[in-house]
């Protein structure tokens, strides 16, 4: 919408530093509604208007007498004006003002057939020019009812103003000027009523489709924040059983050491503060790297890396949210003046996902990839990274990693597995 204010937009809008995103959002529909249907009125008017003057034609060739040349003129006048207008809406100058575009092309239509009346001495009330135009204007125009007021009451005061003041008279019988003042007030009234009523509905329904997509778009938003936004819309599809089997991801188990002392020693409400403040410094991280977090449970936090959406390098976005994990946690410790630290596993394998249930449905994982993850938080150590040898295999080029040894680990036996230390400095990549 243009910044500077229009005639149209001083009749129909408030200020618009009283008005809220949804009836500024109508303005600008109402506006370039009202361009196009103004355009379509125009084209109309233009392709209307030449048929007249051809009846006018014909009729002036079989009856010379009947010929009249001024209303020819004036006639054709018309059509120049209507096409004038319709050039103008294409330019900046008719897009800023369309209101003045619609005055002038309904009065193109009316007040000029009354300037051809006037200059042949007569008062001419041209009721089928003036019906013509004004319900034609407000079955394509059918928004900003002011404006199809003015253009009546200009036409009125022309002609009315005229006739009194050149002493003009009707060519018909005395009773015709109150007939016509009936006939005009009922008609006029019927059509601007309707463009009133029009804008009512029409605002009505458009405020009602805005509040529609503001709780899709808060639903859209809640759904996504519990599914990967490619198994939402699978979901939205209604696809009733949604699994898929993945070769290869990288899964991160983390765990706060200590939680259950740190419970017993803040109040309820604050405990709850700032396992959501670790929490959504994971979720940040997780985004940061482009991976997709599962769910947490307790004081346990759950990511995996290459899924929904398959990614060459899933295991290297895990170990680096790992170690980033590690300095969040650090930092919030020394912030807190609280003794936090976390374990963390990590190990790289074949999983099945799927959504289950029908009510609090999660997205989850299930295969030994995820059980063998989920050990390696268990069975690690405070403050470290433990990665199974799968994991160290896929980070071993681009990270520093210390074997711990071979341990025993609860369902699979021995088990060699390692710590994760750092990420190698670019120039020992560079060399390798």
């Amino acid at each position: 919408m243009a910044s500077r204010i229009t005639l149209g937009t001083r009749l129909t809008c408030l200020p618009t530093a009283r008005l809220n995103p949804d009836a500024i959002a109508y303005q600008a529909w109402q506006q370039q509604f009202f361009k196009q249907r103004l355009r379509w009125g125009l084209r109309i008017a233009i392709a209307a208007y030449p048929t007249f003057m051809g009846v006018k034609l014909i009729r002036g060739l079989i009856y010379p007498n009947e010929w009249d040349s001024v209303w020819f003129f004036m006639a054709f006048v018309s059509e120049i004006s209507l096409v004038g207008c319709l050039w103008l809406s294409r330019t900046q100058i008719g897009r800023d003002r369309p209101a003045l575009l619609f005055l002038a092309g309904s009065w193109s239509i009316t007040i000029l057939e009354q300037v051809w009346a006037t200059l042949s001495g007569i008062a001419f009330p041209g009721l089928y020019a003036w019906t013509l135009a004004f319900m034609t204007l407000a079955t394509l125009i059918p928004v900003r009812w002011q404006l199809h007021l003015i253009s009546q009451l200009g036409l009125l005061i022309y002609y009315y103003g005229v006739n009194a003041l050149l002493g003009l008279r009707p060519v018909q019988y005395p009773l015709w000027d109150a007939v016509q003042m009936v006939f005009l007030f009922w008609f006029c009234g019927i059509c601007n009523l309707s463009v009133f009523l029009y804008e009512r509905l029409q605002r009505a329904e458009f405020f009602a489709r805005c509040a529609l997509e503001r709780e899709q778009e808060k639903s859209e938003k809640l759904l996504l924040n519990i599914l990967p936004e490619a198994i939402a819309q699978q979901l939205k599809q209604d696809q009733r059983t949604i699994a898929e089997s993945f070769a290869e991801v990288t899964v991160l188990f983390a765990d706060i050491v200590g939680f259950t002392r740190i419970c017993a020693s803040i109040p309820a409400t604050e405990l709850v503060t700032l396992l959501n403040q670790i929490f959504s410094t994971f979720d940040e991280l997780a985004e940061k790297h482009g991976l997709e977090k599962i769910k947490t449970i307790g004081d346990a936090y759950m990511v995996v890396g290459g899924l929904p959406l398959e990614r060459p390098d899933h295991a290297e976005a895990i170990a680096q949210m790992a170690l980033d994990m590690q300095d969040a946690i650090a930092q919030f410790s020394m912030e807190q003046n609280q003794p936090f630290s976390i374990r963390i596993g990590i190990n790289t394998g074949p999983v099945i996902a799927g959504v289950i249930g029908t009510k609090k449905f999660i997205y989850d994982l299930w295969g030994d990839t995820v059980n063998v993850a989920s050990r390696m938080e268990s069975q690690g150590i405070p403050g470290q990274i433990q990665v199974t040898s799968d994991a160290y295999d896929r980070l071993h080029h681009a990270f520093l990693l210390k074997e711990r040894g071979r341990i025993e680990i609860k369902g699979k036996g021995v088990m060699t597995t390692y710590l994760l230390q750092e990420k190698k400095a670019q120039k020992s990549l560079i060399r390798k």
